[in-house]
């Protein structure tokens, strides 16, 4: 059964990362992949969006249609996906050697987290990034 890592490794990788990849992202203001990603943008991450259907910039970030296709090392691969599609996402993240996966709350899949796991990915499942960030981090890290 996956455990989540303890706060002090979630906190560390939280203070350690600087590219946040967001997969499922959405260029509605509404949405909470959008609002998320601009707080996690306004803490000093930079932030790639991930969805195949975004056209424009988003915070003034170019969009990616697939992980593959960032040429930059991904510290976080934060997934807003439903559970069932997350496998090919970290597929896709072993592909990168991203350096860990964060699924939102809600978003829970056992056999793609082993899989990452095994490839030396730190997994995050079921948590969401900007609350742990608060929590963890909160003011004192200038993030």
């Amino acid at each position: 059964m996956f455990q989540n890592p303890p706060d002090d490794e979630r906190a560390k990788l939280l203070a350690e990362a600087k590219n946040v990849a967001v997969v499922g992202m959405s260029d509605n203001p509404d949405r909470t992949s959008y609002m998320i990603a601009e707080a996690m943008k306004q803490a000093g991450y930079r932030i790639f969006p991930v969805n195949p259907n975004l056209k424009g910039t988003v915070l003034g970030e170019k969009p990616y249609g697939s992980l593959t296709e960032i040429e930059e090392p991904i510290d976080i691969v934060n997934i807003f996906r439903r559970s069932e599609m997350v496998m090919p996402v970290v597929e896709d993240a072993v592909k990168i050697k991203a350096r860990s996966i964060w699924m939102q709350e809600g978003v829970i899949n056992e056999e793609a987290a082993r899989l990452a796991e095994q490839n030396g990915l730190q997994v995050v499942m079921n948590r969401c990034i900007k609350v742990d960030h608060a929590i963890l981090l909160g003011k004192k890290s200038g993030r």
